[in-house]
């Protein structure tokens, strides 16, 4: 606590009875800091570049919270393995930190730190080889090499690439192999060879898997997401997928993995799963607000994990400005042991899309639907369904022409029978907050002929995740969407049209505001959407806890073009800013600051936007 000021002063006070009173007075004194940290040595590195590493500093601007100009010998053992290793992922094979000293002024309010340190030369790599039995073909295994002839001797590669191998022999078994890397030093070039030892040990089976933490899930759901099966051979492969895929279910807030051997065997381990479970079925009322919807108000009786079967079931009510929606859906993720899964869900829903920053209109709206997902494999997944609506158009007395050409063409009253397919690639980590991964989804959807509208509508989104450093993560999105009509309706209907601006889509322009207008100059939308962002996610500062809070900084782009339109790349709008995600317990809380860097005449800007309580696109 670097309280080196303090005084302890004892009192001791004989009481009746051979007893005594012993008082402790302790005057902390103001806590001792870092005045200055001195290094010596170090003639290639830079003093700034190293101070940059270590935790322990001078101060800054939110010392007062992280306390990191306080003196601490923990801390500072720990910064001085982060120099070495600083200075081996660069070469220096021979660095070495010679001593330090650590004095204190008299009136014990100041520390100096003093590093002496022997930087030495540095090495390139000469030759990497793989020695030992390998188990798995050479020509395998030399792909998880991280070392490059010619590079700079680095033992963060070199940890890397123990990982690497271990995991890939793990693959076939031999969970509990032996990778020893040896250099191998000549002085007179100035270069290393590298050779890693594979002791491989014995094939390791798994005994028993076994689940604990789920006091409400049955096993059946949380064994049905286990990719390594019992008393087969143990694949770290497996062992981290299965561990990936419970992670992804939504009715547990943390999951984790622990492999023990068992006692008095030398092959056999058991595999424990440990999760801990959020609450999955409850009844909620609360309110939100956003700035395109207004206040909402939703209750709902919602059960994730129904009875525990990992079935979904839920009856909600959500009203805003916008839209009220009455809705019952039901999902069932493993109709058969295969994964088939089956859903269907009754709606009716009103909405009014003048509050919604559109032209003016209102429709009513009730409907039900059903679709089977299907695994084609571990991270491809085909859906199919089918749905039915039943809509009635409403236009007001200030109605742009557009909603009465339509009407007079094709009444107020239209029933819609579809069919919906979709094909998803996903191998994120998380559903929610993940940090690594690619989502791919393809959507197709179409208004069958007997329907009184024919049309269809095509989707395509990317989701890419890719680690920069450590806690910066780089995050590339984008969604291209077209619709049209068919036979003898010659366009989407307008009520159909995509929409672009917000929150979801662009940030720094009002939502839904951007592309198409109608006759009295009101957003339209269009039947082409293109939107591409990009997002550095950066790290929480004060805590390590991302998967509830994350904030990035982004550049968005975008907008929609009417069916007449060509596409047109000078009318795609900018924006950049900053973004911030809260998970918090009443809902999700989101909020951007942005400033656009296209805007051109009649765009309405909004910088601040937020929403409380509403569905996020993740």
């Amino acid at each position: 606590m670097s309280k080196y000021a303090v005084l302890i002063k004892s009192t001791v006070t004989p009481l009746p009875r051979n007893r005594v009173k012993i008082q402790i007075n302790i005057e902390e004194g103001i806590a001792a800091k870092i005045h200055q940290i001195n290094l010596v040595g170090n003639h290639t590195i830079a003093d700034n570049s190293l101070l940059g590493v270590m935790k322990l500093s001078t101060g800054g601007w939110f010392s007062f919270i992280t306390k990191d100009d306080q003196y601490s010998s923990i801390q500072l053992a720990a910064d001085l393995e982060t120099i070495n290793s600083y200075y081996l992922d660069r070469g220096y094979l021979n660095f070495t930190i010679d001593s330090t000293q650590i004095s204190i002024t008299p009136n014990k309010k100041h520390v100096y730190i003093t590093i002496n340190l022997t930087e030495g030369n540095k090495y390139k790599i000469s030759e990497v080889n793989l020695v030992g039995n390998l188990i798995v073909p050479k020509d395998k295994l030399m792909e998880n090499i991280k070392l490059k002839v010619g590079d700079f001797y680095s033992s963060k590669k070199i940890s890397k690439t123990k990982v690497a191998i271990s995991e890939s022999i793990g693959e076939e078994g031999y969970y509990f192999a032996n990778i020893n890397a040896m250099p191998d030093i000549n002085e007179k070039d100035k270069t290393v060879a590298v050779n890693f030892f594979v002791d491989p040990g014995k094939r390791i089976y798994v005994r028993r898997i076994t689940f604990s933490g789920n006091t409400k899930t049955r096993d059946e759901v949380l064994r049905r997401e286990m990719r390594q099966m019992e008393a087969g051979w143990i694949s770290s492969k497996d062992i981290k997928r299965s561990l990936t895929r419970l992670k992804r279910l939504r009715f547990f807030e943390e999951a984790d993995v622990d492999v023990k051997r068992v006692p008095n065997t030398i092959d056999q381990v058991d595999v424990d799963y440990k999760v801990v479970e959020r609450p999955s079925g409850n009844l909620m009322a609360g309110v939100g607000y956003s700035q395109t919807q207004g206040a909402l108000f939703d209750i709902s009786i919602a059960q994730e994990n129904f009875l525990g079967s990992g079935k979904r079931v839920g009856l909600t009510f959500n009203n805003s400005r916008v839209y009220t929606l009455y809705r019952f859906s039901y999902l069932n993720p493993y109709t058969t042991i295969n994964g088939i899964s089956r859903g269907f869900n009754i709606f009716y829903r009103t909405t009014d899309s003048e509050r919604a920053n559109l032209t003016r209109y209102s429709t009513d709206v009730y409907g039900t639907g059903v679709n089977f997902g299907l695994p084609i494999s571990e991270y491809n997944f085909f859906n199919v369904g089918g749905e039915f609506d039943d809509t009635t158009l409403k236009a007001t007395r200030y109605s742009a022409d557009e909603i009465y050409d339509f009407i007079d063409k094709n009444g107020d009253s239209y029933k819609s029978y579809r069919l919906t397919s979709s094909w998803r690639h996903d191998t994120r980590n998380r559903v929610l907050f993940p940090d690594s991964g690619v989502l791919q989804s393809v959507s197709i959807e179409a208004a069958l002929p007997v329907s009184d509208l024919n049309y269809y509508k095509l989707s395509y989104k990317h989701h890419w995740l890719y680690s920069l450093a450590e806690d910066y993560i780089l995050l590339l999105k984008g969604n291209v969407a077209y619709g049209d009509g068919y036979g003898d309706d010659d366009g989407l209907p307008f009520f159909e049209n995509y929409t672009a601006g917000g929150p979801h889509t662009v940030r720094g322009f009002r939502g839904n505001t951007l592309g198409p207008l109608d006759s009295n100059h009101r957003p339209l939308g269009g039947n082409l959407k293109v939107v591409g962002n990009v997002e550095v996610i950066l790290p929480v500062p004060f805590t390590e806890n991302i998967r509830s809070f994350r904030i990035s900084a982004f550049v968005d782009a975008g907008n929609v073009y009417a069916f007449d339109e060509d596409f047109d790349s000078s009318e795609i709008r900018y924006s950049t800013g900053l973004s911030a995600i809260w998970l918090s317990p009443v809902g999700v809380l989101s909020f951007s600051l942005a400033k656009p860097l296209n805007d051109k005449d009649g765009d309405q800007i909004e910088s601040f936007q937020f929403t409380l309580g509403t569905t996020f696109n993740w």
